[in-house]
């Protein structure tokens, strides 16, 4: 994110505490997490610590510290997906991947993340792949998406 796009959404706001989420927010759908440039540029703004700011951001779900993936992977830990078996996609994925809940691969081309919900509770346990749904998912189903997204990524001339 440059000085300027991060000032631009630090100009949309008055300097004050009550907008921190909102803040949070822009700057995280702009640069599509939270860098730490980011954070201290806020906390200055703000007139804040930047302890504070990362207070609240890990306090909520929906911000992230590293950026996503080429491939954004979300894995459902709810009921009714861990009854199926979830923890078994996670473990596989973890392997697969090299990476462990909230990392993004080296290459840059998965990240991994839980969630509570997709809200597909029928089609159990449940992933998505930036935002597409893949349904009773288990090793072999996994093994098999990871490898047409890799195939997809080398088509496209990206970094295996």
């Amino acid at each position: 994110m440059t000085n300027n796009s991060l000032d631009e959404i630090l100009d949309r706001y008055p300097p004050s505490r009550e907008h921190l989420i909102s803040i949070l927010q822009d700057v995280q759908e702009m640069e599509g997490y939270l860098s730490r440039e980011a954070i201290v540029r806020i906390a200055e703004r703000l007139n804040m610590a930047t302890a504070k700011i990362y207070g609240v951001a890990t306090f909520y779900n929906q911000f992230r510290f590293q950026s996503s993936g080429k491939f954004h992977i979300m894995l459902c830990r709810g009921t009714a997906c861990h009854v199926k078996g979830s923890s078994a996609a996670l473990a596989c994925l973890e392997r697969e991947l090299g990476i462990h809940p909230g990392e993004t691969s080296a290459d840059g081309l998965f990240s991994l993340e839980i969630t509570p919900c997709l809200g597909a509770c029928g089609l159990a346990p449940v992933m998505s792949v930036n935002g597409e749904i893949h349904s009773c998912v288990d090793e072999l189903k996994i093994r098999t998406i990871l490898a047409d997204l890799r195939a997809s990524a080398a088509t496209d001339g990206d970094e295996l």
